[in-house]
């Protein structure tokens, strides 16, 4: 039995953590009383009572609760922007290599990535391990997500009975190029600059879709869209939650559309490689609740357990 403490359980994240334990025998929820969740001496007792602690909490909370920790057995899991940078904490995505699987295993500091930069290092990671790609290419990169992720304000607006209506379309921001996941964007995917992002909030729910297209003239060799789509079927191959579409390009699609929406609810990841030879396009599809926070966090606890990762998933 493992005592697990969600320190931040009121937020979205939380919340979706708490539900996955929901049918888990092997697991008990410390809890802590309302009135004193932001106490730091009641949250401390917490903590250290806990064999994991997941932090779902803005980044300041966040780093403040992390300091808390005295008891050298407690492990936590971040799923706020804090430690993502951090050398000391392990990056919570297993999929992308051996080496960031194996560090997730040994560590007792987990940091799990961002839902824009889980979708961006599943496409630019690959590209840079491979050789494909040099670390000064001109990244850019288009996303959509679900409101869920906006935040408890946003949420409500959007559930509102009287919604503006300005909040039926899809609405982009980060405008000044200083979104929070860049950092972490440009460091898992050893880029020499931040790549040019382009997010959006949409009216539904859930679900997300990160794009990133590649012109394969300014790519370090010369590959077709096929050579790229081998590539990520190699480099996922063994991932239980990463699965490679196949292939669609030179203009014939199998369906002409990739959603947003459908793999919310799942900790799954979609990888779809379409373009031309000329211009291609990848795109990673998955849930920005699932593989994008609260089923990342899931997944990087039961590989620091030493169980099937694909439990509570």
């Amino acid at each position: 039995m493992y005592n697990v403490f969600i320190d931040g359980k009121e937020g979205t994240t939380g919340l979706k953590i708490f539900e996955r334990f929901a049918k888990r025998n092997d697991i008990q929820i410390i809890t802590i009383d309302d009135e004193k969740r932001k106490d730091p001496a009641e949250k401390q007792k917490c903590i250290n009572a806990s064999d994991f602690t997941f932090l779902c909490l803005p980044d300041a909370a966040a780093i403040e609760s992390a300091q808390l920790c005295t008891n050298p057995n407690t492990k936590i899991i971040d799923a706020s922007t804090a430690h993502r940078t951090n050398p000391d904490w392990a990056y919570g995505f297993p999929e992308l290599s051996k080496e960031f699987r194996s560090k997730i295993q040994s560590s007792d500091r987990v940091a799990v990535p961002g839902c824009y930069a889980s979708g961006f290092n599943s496409l630019c990671y690959p590209m840079r391990k491979s050789g494909f790609m040099n670390a000064d290419y001109p990244v850019v990169c288009h996303a959509v997500s679900g409101y869920s992720g906006a935040g408890k304000k946003a949420i409500a607006v959007y559930e509102s009975s009287e919604k503006p209506v300005e909040f039926e379309s899809p609405r982009m921001y980060a405008l000044t190029q200083g979104h929070k996941h860049l950092p972490e964007m440009k460091k898992v995917s050893m880029l020499d600059f931040e790549p040019v992002f382009d997010p959006y909030v949409c009216d539904y729910f859930s679900g997300m879709t990160v794009t990133i297209p590649i012109f394969t003239r300014l790519l370090s060799k010369k590959v077709s869209a096929k050579d790229i789509h081998s590539m990520f079927e190699e480099h996922y191959a063994d991932s239980h939650f990463v699965k490679v579409m196949p292939f669609q390009g030179e203009g014939i699609l199998e369906t002409p559309f990739i959603p947003a929406n459908t793999l919310s609810g799942t900790n799954n990841m979609r990888i779809y490689i379409t373009g031309n030879d000329d211009r291609v396009i990848l795109t990673s599809q998955f849930d920005n609740l699932g593989k994008g926070a609260s089923g990342a966090a899931v997944q990087c606890m039961n590989i620091m357990m030493g169980i099937d990762e694909s439990i509570s998933l």
